[in-house]
């Protein structure tokens, strides 16, 4: 993978602000794979790829999700949680990326899952931890990444959790078997 090309078309495909976010959580996930001994190539091109379908059409999205089959109860959620499917199709289908962990890691950064890899954690991690990002409770989820990436994961899925329960929005399947893993580990 080219990442100059993968910037370029990022940069097309994005509004600035967005742009600035898959730069910054880029940057967050090296420094975690660093931390982590997790690949620094791989956690870039994850980063890199995670929200390259964040501004499709709707309907584009749920054609190309129906196209390669993704799974169909997905298509019940909302229209947001769609980009990290089409990501990794796109990421396979334009950038020729095969590597199942890479593909995974887009896949899973909004929702989480039971059994994720290290890379897909630190994908998710990074999403949510990146500078730019400004909330109650940021802090201590990127102290938590300090001190490990099953601490923060714990940490960084219940708080997505209780964000969507606190406003009411459902809860997709994955991260409530995400959180309970995540919960039940000593």
């Amino acid at each position: 993978m080219e990442t100059g090309s993968v910037i370029t078309e990022l940069e097309k495909r994005l509004p600035s602000k967005r742009f600035e976010h898959v730069l910054r959580v880029t940057e967050t996930a090296k420094k975690l794979a660093l931390r982590h001994g997790v690949s620094v190539d791989r956690a870039e091109q994850a980063a890199l790829f995670h929200d390259i379908a964040k501004f499709m059409e709707p309907a584009a999205m749920r054609k190309l999700l129906e196209k390669n089959e993704e799974d169909r109860m997905l298509l019940s959620f909302h229209h947001e949680l769609w980009h990290a499917a089409a990501g990794r199709i796109i990421a396979m289908e334009e950038f020729g990326v095969t590597d199942p962990d890479i593909l995974n890691a887009i896949r899973f950064h909004t929702t989480g899952r039971a059994g994720m890899s290290t890379l897909e954690k630190l994908i998710y991690i990074a999403d949510l931890i990146e500078p730019g990002r400004n909330f109650p409770g940021i802090e201590e989820l990127r102290e938590a990444a300090e001190q490990g990436i099953d601490v923060a994961m714990k940490d960084c899925i219940v708080h997505s959790v209780l964000y969507l329960i606190d406003r009411r929005a459902p809860v997709f399947p994955d991260s409530i078997e995400c959180y309970n893993e995540h919960v039940q580990r000593k």
